[in-house]
Order: structure tokens, then C-alpha cells, then sequence
């Protein structure tokens, strides 16, 4: 069974709820103990699995580019308009290949196993997408009630039960149906889950969200930093 090889990493986001934090830089780039937040989802990619890797780019675009200058990171340029997480799918796909693709939002600090491997190693061909999920006793620096409820199938339905972790797996067809140039990847889910399609995998970890000045602490707490 071939496996997903090709990551997109968001970084084009404004980082309005970072504050002043990212007046003068991109939300990526704002540090986490001795590392940038961008640094430490870049570092869950480097498996082998893994064979290209490309970052999408809008809010202070040159920081972002001058950081990955030096890795075989690709670039998918947004500076002309944010198309959002689905929309910016889309806009990469040509730098991505074809077939099955992840995607990780650049703004969370994990702790436990690599969620990437632990991904891959949940991934069937049945699936249209796969999402990975924490239980909310295992998330930090999140306010919210969850986003999807685990069926004893593997499939997962909207409601208040895990939390989604910004990082999945997914079959990019759906897209097609989609006419908007820039939306939100959960219409697609809609899509997908409407068809039993949609996948859920629980990290077997702990993961914190870094949307906030505040949680920064707490991420740092997660690291032992």
C-alpha cells in the first residue's frame, strides 16, 4: 500500500490572536523555548516517509521564505490573497504530486510520538481523510468543547468530543467540488463525512495549541523547557 509522501505545512495565516507577538513577524516564527513554532512542526517531517515538503506563504512572506532558504522546502506563494486552509490545499497541489496528501498547521507543540508516523501507520485506502484527534484531557492551551466524536468504526461525526489537532491526511479530489477560490477545509469534511469518508486517529500523546501569547507558557511547560 502506498502511503501519503507529500506534506503542506500552513504558515500563510495572519496570527491575529498572537497580539503584538507578530506585528513584526509571522506566527510561525514565534519562538517556543530555543525553537520557532514553524521549527518544531518542520521537525515532525523530517522522516523518511516523507519526500517533499512545502509551506504556504502570505503574512510577512519574506520571513518565511528567508527562514526555509536553506532546506528543501517548497514554497506556495498566497502573498496575492489568503485562500484559507482549503483554498491554500488547492493553490498547492501542483508543488504537492498527486494522490493523497498531509497537511499540519504550524501553530501547536506535541508531545509524545511522532503524530506524523502515528498518522501514516493509521492510514487506509478506504479513506477519503484522515484526522488526527486529542482527547481533551490530553490537549493544552485550547478553549472549546472539541470538534468530532470517534465512532467504534474508525469514522467520525461532528460534536463535542476530541479535539483536531491540525494534522491530517486527505484526498485532495474533493476539492473539485468545492467552486470558492478560498474556504475552509472543513467543507470538504462536510463533503467526505456526508459519504462515511471521513477518518479520525487519536494521538497517543499530549499536544497543545499555541494560538494565544498565554499558551506559549503552557507549550513550554510541555516541553520541560
Amino acid at each position: 500500500m502506498t502511503k501519503p509522501s507529500a506534506i503542506l505545512m500552513f504558515a500563510a495565516g495572519l496570527g491575529t490572536r498572537m497580539g503584538a507577538l507578530t506585528a513584526g513577524r509571522p506566527k510561525p516564527l514565534v519562538k517556543v523555548g530555543d525553537q520557532s513554532l514553524f521549527d518544531h512542526a518542520h521537525a515532525l517531517t523530517m522522516v523518511p516517509e516523507i519526500t517533499r515538503r512545502v509551506v504556504n506563504v502570505h503574512y510577512k512572506a519574506d520571513m518565511i521564505r528567508a527562514h526555509v532558504a536553506d532546506t528543501d522546502i517548497l514554497i506556495s506563494d498566497e502573498t496575492d490573497h489568503l485562500r484559507e486552509t482549503g483554498g491554500g490545499l488547492r493553490h498547492a497541489l501542483p508543488l504537492l504530486g498527486t494522490g493523497p496528501v498531509l497537511t499540519l498547521n504550524t501553530d501547536a507543540i506535541w508531545r509524545g510520538s511522532n503524530p506524523v508516523l502515528q498518522l501514516l501507520s493509521a492510514w487506509n485506502p478506504k479513506m477519503e481523510a484522515l484526522l488526527m484527534l486529542v482527547p481533551k484531557g490530553a490537549v493544552h492551551g485550547h478553549v472549546g468543547a472539541g470538534d468530532f466524536l470517534l465512532q467504534n468504526d474508525g469514522q467520525i461525526t461532528r460534536g463535542p468530543g476530541d479535539v483536531y489537532a491540525g494534522l491530517q491526511i486527505i484526498r485532495p479530489d474533493v476539492l473539485d467540488e468545492i467552486d470558492d477560490a478560498a474556504f475552509s477545509l472543513n467543507q470538504a469534511w462536510d463533503i467526505i463525512g456526508a459519504r462515511a469518508g471521513l477518518f479520525g486517529c487519536r494521538y497517543d500523546g499530549a499536544w497543545c495549541d499555541v494560538g494565544r501569547p498565554e499558551s506559549i507558557v503552557i507549550a513550554e511547560a510541555l516541553l520541560d523547557v
